[in-house]
């Protein structure tokens, strides 16, 4: 760090609240934010980050998946600049800080550097990333993916929610279907600051997380096909039915997992039946699964044994289960002058830090393929994520800011 730099700090209160005053844009009762992607109240958000950029005196750029880019100029504009940022959009029972902290912290850099009065040698751009939750449009971390090369354009423009409405028609909808094509805007690293969303950091008291690594991640869409028959007259030995055979791939799913672990974790999230009724026994059910593990060689072992479970139990109840991989991210190695260039501010800076792996999947695992990555975790209270009650402290929030700035200036360079 250079010596003008070394004391610079970012406005903690001017920071917490933004966080607050975007809150309102999808506030629930319970304190928490609904803000999924592509919405009303995503809009409003992306509105009010884009009046903010130019305001701060960036280029503000949009690109075909709705992605968001605030350039700041650096002295030479021949180097691709320094990533930093998020996103803004959330979990239906979502919080306040799940992404919008680095969104925002990244926006709280700039203009911190502007009141510093501060040229970097590198350009600097601060993003918004499309989709990074998943919840309303699969696959989650979709923008940043597209941009990897991992998916088309075209496919991402044509995924569909659960009302059948499509991410191209989304984004007209809102106004922020770009004309940048996807992967126009080039960056020469990128560093994404995040709250941890587990509780290792708060039960060590550690202020900063120095994130080496990414669990790797596999979804699962399945189907099971049965027989709806009557729930009165139909004997139990003669059933087929789909939801007690989902009852046994779940918890076939928490055996596995567990016996993977403690490196090895599976979620059943979503299970619809299809025409339900009180008296007729399941016939079919549409049902998601989530497994992660940071060993590659666990997540394989985790597909065989999911498989052959499923194949067991489907045939001993007489049922038809598919059970198909949309998406394998494999595990995350984040660049290592990037992840010692996180360190060095967070011990420069004094505060308290262990490097530790992320059990969520971030826009910087996906950017991490094709470009240096690295990310700063903050603890949020109790480990609590993807919930109402989600919760931060400014102090950390701050502490976060302060070495994403600072990991930021030594990458980008101070002009001279």
């Amino acid at each position: 760090m250079t010596k003008i730099a070394s004391n610079l700090q970012i406005d903690s209160a001017r920071l917490w609240d933004t966080i607050h005053e975007t809150a309102k844009f999808g506030a629930t009762p319970k304190g928490g934010v609904r803000r999924l992607t592509l919405g009303p109240e995503d809009k409003q958000v992306r509105d009010w980050f884009r009046k903010a950029c130019e305001e701060a005196g960036l280029e503000v750029h949009v690109d075909a998946l709705g992605s968001m880019f605030g350039l700041r100029r650096g002295r030479d504009m021949s180097k691709p600049p320094v990533g930093l940022g998020s996103h803004l959009d959330t979990q239906p029972t979502g919080g306040k800080f799940d992404g919008v902290l680095g969104t925002l912290a990244a926006l709280e850099v700039v203009r911190t550097l502007n009141d510093a009065g501060i040229e970097t040698e590198t350009p600097i751009c601060i993003c918004n990333w499309t989709n990074e939750e998943g919840s309303r449009f699969a696959p989650a971390m979709m923008a940043s993916a597209a941009y990897v090369g991992d998916f088309t354009t075209d496919d991402i423009l044509s995924r569909k929610d659960a009302d059948g409405v499509s991410v191209a028609e989304a984004l007209e909808r809102i106004g922020y279907r770009g004309k940048s094509p996807v992967g126009t805007q080039k960056f020469s690293g990128f560093v994404e600051l995040h709250i941890e969303q587990g509780p290792i950091l708060e039960a060590e008291h550690k202020t900063i997380g120095v994130v080496d690594s990414g669990q790797g991640v596999l979804w699962y869409d399945g189907r099971i096909v049965g027989f709806e028959s009557h729930a009165g007259t139909t004997p139990m030995r003669l059933r087929r039915d789909a939801l007690a055979t989902l009852s046994e791939i779940v918890l076939a799913m928490e055996r596995i997992a567990g016996n993977h672990g403690p490196k090895a974790v599976g979620t059943v999230g979503e299970a619809v039946i299809a025409n339900p009724s009180r008296n007729v026994i399941p016939g079919e059910i549409a049902f998601t699964m989530d497994c992660r593990s940071a060993d590659a060689a666990i997540m394989d072992a985790l597909d065989r044994d999911l498989r052959a479970a499923v194949a067991e139990i489907a045939a001993g109840r007489k049922v038809e289960v598919q059970l198909d991989l949309v998406w394998r991210k494999p595990p995350t190695d984040f660049d290592p002058t990037l992840v010692d260039a996180v360190e060095h501010a967070a011990r420069t800076l004094g505060y308290s830090h262990r490097r530790i792996t992320s059990g969520a999947g971030h826009d910087a695992c996906n950017l991490n393929t094709i470009m240096p990555a690295a990310m700063v975790f903050v603890p949020c209270k109790d480990g609590v994520s993807h919930n109402e009650l989600e919760d931060a402290t400014q102090a950390d929030c701050a502490a976060g800011a302060n070495v994403l700035m600072h990991t930021v200036l030594a990458l980008a360079g101070v002009a001279s």
